[in-house]
């Protein structure tokens, strides 16, 4: 599988990371819509197994989860899902997930079957860092990379003890608040990655709020080296739930839009 390392080395711009509910709609209908978008040109994937209580999500993806629950989707079928993707194209997954879930499935055990499956790094959303020794020693023993989050409020010692328990990219929040779709951008996010930047040279990933190209312009121009979104692509999913056909080719052109807008991005960079 594609690292972390391989995919942020490589690219001359900010990666580009669609986040999927797995099985939102069903099983079969969201692989096809995960595969459209590596056609399209997404650089890493953030999936993310539904869950009954997704307390760091806003009301779009926790419909999404509420779906992907009424469709029968079960953390064994999500790990089953991920082996599919990876096939298909072995593109860095990253996984979003809530710690009931791994430690019911058995928290070795679930890393274990991940990292077989093509995974390559794991947020757990409502773990804090300060009890990141849950997970870390199993995570890293299967060769998984970490992900933890950083918000605008987070303190210079906090994100300290946060770089240094990361191995994979810093998961950047943007705003304070749930996921969801924004009008415009917070004001703190180039601020933000300069703080983070102080204490750590590790690939900074901004999401929370991203729903547009121009939004991901603005989030690579302020330095990140990856953008996140999610609201915006499960909203697709919501407005189109009985035409698959149209929310794949929704996606598709969102995907190729924000693409395109990250490699122009990429370019005028280079020229400073």
């Amino acid at each position: 599988m594609s690292t972390y390392q391989n995919t942020f080395s490589r690219l001359n711009r900010a990666a580009l990371i669609p986040f999927f509910v797995i099985g939102d709609p069903t099983y079969a209908v969201c692989l096809d819509l995960v595969k459209a978008a590596l056609d399209s040109g997404a650089d890493i994937l953030e999936l993310g197994i539904p869950f009954s209580d997704p307390i760091a999500d806003g009301p779009t993806i926790q419909k999404a989860d509420i779906r992907a629950l009424a469709a029968g989707i079960t953390p064994a079928m999500a790990l089953r899902f991920v082996r599919e993707i990876t096939e298909y194209k072995p593109v860095p997954i990253g996984l979003l997930v809530y710690y009931n879930l791994v430690v019911q499935y058995g928290t070795e055990r679930f890393f274990k079957d991940f990292k077989e499956a093509g995974g390559a790094s794991v947020l757990v959303a409502d773990l804090s860092i300060d009890d990141a020794d849950e997970i870390v020693p199993a995570v890293e023993a299967v060769g998984l990379q970490t992900v933890f989050m950083v918000t605008p409020n987070t303190p210079g010692p906090r994100i300290k003890a946060i770089v240094e328990k990361t191995t994979g990219f810093i998961y950047t929040v943007s705003l304070l608040g749930t996921t969801g779709e924004r009008s415009s951008l917070s004001d703190s996010i180039r601020p933000l990655i300069a703080r983070i930047r102080k204490h750590t040279d590790k690939p900074i990933c901004v999401g929370f709020g991203i729903s547009s190209p121009e939004h991901a312009q603005q989030v690579a121009s302020a330095g990140a080296d990856g953008v996140i979104i999610g609201s915006r692509i499960v909203k697709f999913i919501e407005e189109n739930l009985d035409q698959p056909q149209r929310t794949q080719d929704r996606i598709a052109h969102f995907i190729s839009e924000v693409r395109a807008a990250l490699e122009q991005t990429g370019r005028i960079e280079q020229k400073r």
